[in-house]
């Protein structure tokens, strides 16, 4: 037992002793001494990933793999082993806090996962056990007891059903929570259990359940129950019909008993319970790149510095001075040790080169900037009272740099709401018009009442449609007392509701409105098809079956083929969802050996589902074809305009889809992803390799020679798997030269492939999927950003998207305007970041040129603990959540602005080496100005004296903390009061805390070397003349390089701030002719400043909009606090 929760401790599971398990119904075990029971996990639910017992371990050795904060642990330990020139707290204090931070965070969402795990594990059920029924908590519920469930109750384990308040031993459940999938679904048991509707007769039931070991498989389960019956042991197959999964809820059953399979994290939901390959954007292996850069440039430092303090002390006069004369000790010591320690002394006085808060100041920019999505009434959908929700918020900046948007169609960039449209009857084409059923051609002229006769052909397609299906009837009777006998005759109500696992079939059976049904051949995605086998009232014996035409028209031997081939034909082109209907009649002999086959089939323990598969082959073939459906399914709102966008922003769209050739090529048309103009090419309905790749060089060498012509390419899934078994590159080299490409006739998998495929090209592009159903999670999870639409088809695609929205439209606000915004953020606040701490340690570095490198300190310990932490921290975090450079507007009408921050622009090595020289020219104006203004023979305080070391350090540090927070305040575009009082507030600070911490004698601390400093440097008019001037020589030539740059090589990003007057009261230009009569020039030609650097004040622009304006009117967007202004100028 020790040993089994060692394992469970540390995640592992016992394993399994055999493929399959044994299940005592009621745990009544066989009475021999032989056998020994199985052991199986208990019922209970463990998301979490911490315990009170491994959390400070287990989350300091997470922390502690990122490379800055093992880093910093290790200069701590230096610090606390040698004799170093800064105090441990300098690197300690920040790692600290750093680590306390993120630990906290970490930990609260542990917490909530633990308290959600125990209201699940802790809900009451009930249980029978000695011949009663009792209550226990979920968790205590063990594999082989009979669980009760009521009506709209959840089931706690995995359970095989035994009976039901119905008499045939069914019950319907639904799925949602599992996957997605938002159709009643029927469940049964077998006939020798389903009598077992008391307790005291499942206490006399002796039977024993055989299946699987556990499967993650939610749609696979193979098993049998071995029923004893007056010494006669009775034996039945188990399949997923006879499987209840946890997290499936009950529905129009009163109540059913069932036997506990599966428990705990062996349930098939918890098997389900993926952890998502961890998504890493681009800004955050630029991150890490930068990181390791600086780490060289701090090695080098050291290494040098520790070198020229020995090539510096070969002269004896410094190498023992008389001030300073050394030990025996240390004349007799190691000089490699000596050097060693020198060395890492260095290491550790220029260690803040490596931005220690920068992990934590980027998880708080993502996490608190993610709410503005969800906050963005532009996302939020009225009718279905859905706002945008965000799964994950280390992806934000990964919006911003979109090459590729793979699509689903249905319920996509359409609504998924099917209706019943046009049929084919035995070659006949028939249009539905108020509900009737109309000759081509004709008009709906027959009188009222009047219903012409069908004939046997008519007859059939009606009664397939009707009946080959999974729809289920839920009846509500809100006026229908318990003596109405007839609010049920002939199986109809006046108020139903269906529910199917398809829309398509709701539509059709809604279109159309009795018959034993015997068999179910369930759908899959390798047949394309589902049949069912019925019982007419006379007693014979019919298949009816669908599927797409290419899964019913190689089996058919009767019927009108060829023209039901054309008919689908011009369904597709008209953009319907096609079905094709056949069915067959079995003689009593033929059905016996159906019947036989099946059993035998579904009996199986092993390879049941390629058993399955051999006989359900056997029995859809020689089909009598009768005709084929077509319904339609409407485009959402403004889809058109949102692919036109997102084209216009650069980004490719290409859309993947399991319709037809024909129907997605009409809906492409419609939805405006191909144009009328466009040339499209085809690669579909290849037979082998070699005219696969036949096909594609022919591809592309049309492309070359019309290259001038826009191009989309159609593939469909057969063709697609055989370009990607060996042709990989010509394909891709086809599909990148096309402007559109339509991928149809899909499987799930080969989304996932095709998104796989171009993630991996050479050129590495950033790859983002949409879709709504289960079939597009493969998709979704595959691509570098995953979208769920919350649409009809469940939330399975939600639950697995990094972001859900609403409808299609939202992803073009969600990428033009968040990801623009999201991305010039962060990269600013990575490239400032280093920044600053360039300008930060660069000093350190050329003060050891003039203390012979003895590794003195130029700051004091708490300037240096403080800087990152205090000073210089909460601009920048606020830049990061504000910063707007374009209006939201002007970014949605003008797409084509996205293409500025394309391909990660703002993070390339041009840019960062820029940041980086800037940092060392600012830091070398620092020191050297301030060694040049205060000389080493000029008195600069009132009474005569010189300033000393700690003063000229003092001094250096305090132009420092000014001018990288004006740096940051000229990099500001938009200015709210939340960046005015951080930005002035953070210099102020810094003023009052040192005449605070300079102007009292602190009892705890070894040395009080800047007491009275700071104010003594105040004191001074020079120092306040150098602060001056080492600011303008600092700032000055960035301003005239931004003014140069602005008006020679203007980007289109500043092209547009200047256009913004063309919307009404939108930019800063036009706000100049909002001021008073009165106003001095200062502030004219402070205004003029702000429209060169391309800057808006919120309080004189108009945020309002009228309807005209194009794409998105009325903007609501909250991504501000500014203040706005409803006066026109």
């Amino acid at each position: 037992m020790l040993l089994r929760w060692i394992r469970q401790q540390l995640g592992f599971d016992p394993p399994h002793q055999s493929d399959t398990r044994t299940v005592y119904i009621a745990n009544r075990f066989p009475r021999h001494g032989h056998y020994v029971p199985q052991r199986f996990a208990d019922n209970r639910i463990i998301s979490s990933k911490y315990t009170v017992w491994n959390f400070v371990p287990k989350n300091l050795f997470e922390q502690f793999r990122r490379i800055a904060n093992f880093y910093f642990l290790i200069i701590f330990l230096v610090q606390l082993m040698i004799d170093t020139p800064t105090s441990p707290v300098t690197s300690g204090l920040p790692l600290f806090f750093v680590i306390t931070v993120t630990a906290i965070k970490q930990g609260y969402e542990d917490w909530l996962r633990h308290k959600a795990d125990n209201e699940v594990n802790g809900a009451p059920v009930f249980v029978v056990r000695s011949g009663s029924l009792v209550q226990t908590r979920s968790k205590n519920i063990r594999v082989g007891d009979i669980v009760r469930v009521a009506k709209d109750e959840t089931f706690p384990v995995d359970l095989v059903l035994l009976s039901s308040d119905r008499a045939e031993g069914t019950c319907h459940i639904t799925t949602t929570s599992l996957d997605g999938e938002t159709n009643l679904k029927t469940h049964y048991s077998v006939p020798e259990t389903l009598v077992s509707q008391s307790v005291s007769r499942l206490e006399a039931l002796h039977a024993v359940v055989e299946c699987q070991q556990p499967d993650a498989d939610l749609y696979r389960f193979v098993g049998r129950i071995t029923v004893t019956q007056q010494e006669e042991e009775i034996v039945r197959p188990l399949g997923p019909e006879n499987l209840l999964l946890r997290g499936a809820r009950l529905k129009n059953t009163k109540e059913i008993f069932g036997v506990a399979v599966y428990t705990g994290m062996e349930s098939k939901m918890a098997l389900n319970y993926k952890c998502k390959s961890q998504k890493r954007s681009a800004v955050e292996k630029s991150m890490n790149t930068f990181l390791l850069i600086y780490l060289g440039i701090l090695l080098f430092e050291a290494i040098l510095s520790t070198i020229l303090k020995y090539a510096w002390q070969a002269e004896n006069k410094w190498d023992e001075p008389f001030y300073n004369q050394q030990t025996e000790q240390e004349r007799n010591s190691s000089q490699i040790l000596k050097f060693i320690s020198d060395f890492l002394a260095f290491l550790v006085l220029y260690n803040f080169i490596i931005p220690i808060s920068l992990y934590v100041t980027v998880e708080m920019q993502k996490f608190l900037g993610s709410f503005f999505i969800g906050w963005d009434l532009d996302l939020y959908h009225e009718e279905s009272d859905q706002m945008a929700q965000v799964n994950t918020s280390d992806l934000n900046e990964e919006l911003g740099q979109v090459e590729y948007v793979f699509t689903d169609k249905t319920g996509t960039l359409t609504e998924n709401e099917m209706l019943f449209r046009e049929c084919s009857i035995n070659g006949i084409k028939y249009q539905e018009i108020n509900g009737k059923l109309i000759h081509e051609g004709m008009t709906d002229d027959s009188p009222d009442g009047s219903v012409p006769p069908l004939s046997r052909e008519k007859l059939l397609f009606l009664k397939a449609v009707s009946l080959c299906h999974t729809v289920q009837i839920s009846y509500e009777q809100p006026g229908d007392g318990p003596g109405n006998p007839f609010s049920h005759a002939n199986g109809f109500s006046s108020q139903m509701e269906y529910y199917a696992s398809s829309p398509d079939e709701k539509a059709l059976v809604e279109a159309t409105k009795r018959y034993k049904l015997l068999h179910v051949l369930e759908f899959d995605a390798t047949r394309r098809r589902m049949s069912v086998i019925l019982q007419t009232p006379s007693g014979e014996k019919v298949l009816f079956t669908k599927g797409a035409e290419s899964a019913i028209l190689p089996f058919t031997k009767s019927g009108e083929i060829d023209k039901t081939r054309v008919h689908v034909d011009e369904f597709a082109l008209k953009g319907l969802r096609t079905l094709v209907v056949a069915c067959r009649h079995f003689n009593v002999e033929e059905y016996e050996e159906v019947d036989r086959r099946l059993h035998e089939a579904r009996a199986a323990l092993q390879q049941r589902e390629e058993r399955l598969a051999e006989v359900f082959s056997f029995i859809e073939k020689d089909l009598e074809l009768l005709g084929a459906t077509g319904v339609e399914d409407k485009l959402q709102e403004k889809v058109q305009e949102t692919i036109e966008s997102l084209r216009l922003a650069g980004i490719k769209v290409w859309v993947l889809t399991g319709d037809k050739h024909e129907t997605a090529v009409s809906v492409s048309l419609s939805c405006g992803h191909f144009h009328r103009t466009m040339n499209i090419l085809e690669l579909v309905q290849q037979k082998s390799d070699n005219e696969c790749a036949e096909q594609l060089r022919q591809l592309a060498r049309r492309i070359r020679e019309d290259h001038v012509i826009q191009h989309g390419l159609v593939v469909d899934g057969a063709s697609l798997s055989l370009a990607l078994r060996g042709h990989e590159k010509l394909f891709m080299e086809v599909c990148k030269n096309c402007s559109a490409v339509l991928c149809c006739r899909m499987a799930p998998l080969q989304k996932a492939k095709v998104v796989r495929l171009l993630k991996t090209s050479p050129e590495k592009p950033i790859t983002l999927a949409i879709g709504d159903g289960a079939n597009d999670v493969s998709m979704i999870q595959e691509a570098h950003v995953g979208i769920g639409i919350m649409g009809k088809e469940g939330r399975q695609a939600v639950r697995n998207s990094d972001y859900a929205i609403a409808r299609f439209r939202f992803l073009s606000k969600l990428l033009l305007v968040h990801g623009h915004f999201y991305y010039i953020r962060i990269a600013t606040l990575v490239q400032y970041f280093f920044y600053k701490n360039v300008c930060f340690i660069t000093p350190q570095f050329l003060y050891q040129f003039f203390c012979l490198f003895s590794q003195q300190t130029l700051y004091d310990s708490v300037y240096l603990t403080l800087y990152n932490i205090c000073f210089t921290s909460l601009p920048i975090l606020v830049y990061s959540l504000f910063e707007q450079q374009v209006h939201p507007h002007m970014l949605q009408s003008k797409p084509v602005l996205y293409r500025d921050i394309s391909k990660n622009s703002l993070l390339s090595f041009k840019t960062f080496l820029y940041w980086t020289l800037l940092g060392f020219c600012h830091a070398f104006v620092f020191f050297f100005g301030s060694y040049i203004l205060m000389g080493e023979d000029t008195s600069l305080m009132g009474n005569g004296q010189m300033f000393g070391n700690w003063t000229f350090g003092t001094l250096v540090f305090t132009v420092m903390v000014i001018t990288v927070t004006l740096k940051l305040a000229l990099e500001t575009h938009f200015w709210t009061w939340m960046n005015h009082f951080v930005t002035w507030g953070s210099i102020a600070f810094y003023f009052i805390f040192s005449l605070f911490y300079g102007g009292i004698i602190w009892p705890f601390l070894h040395t009080q070397d800047m007491y009275f400093v700071f104010v003594q440097l105040l004191s001074s008019g020079s120092a306040w003349f150098a602060i001056i001037i080492i600011l303008i020589a600092c700032l000055f030539p960035d301003i005239i390089k931004k003014v140069i740059y602005r008006h020679l090589q203007p980007t289109s990003t500043q092209k547009s701030q200047l256009i913004e007057t063309n919307y009404q009261g939108i930019g800063c230009v036009d706000s100049m002719c909002c001021y008073s009569e009165g106003e001095n020039g200062c502030a004219r030609l402070g205004r003029m400043v702000a429209q060169v650097m391309g800057r808006c004040d919120p309080a004189y622009a108009n945020r309002s909009w009228s309807d005209s304006d194009p794409f998105y009117s009325n903007d609501r967007s909250i991504l501000t606090l500014a203040p706005m202004e409803a006066a026109h100028c």
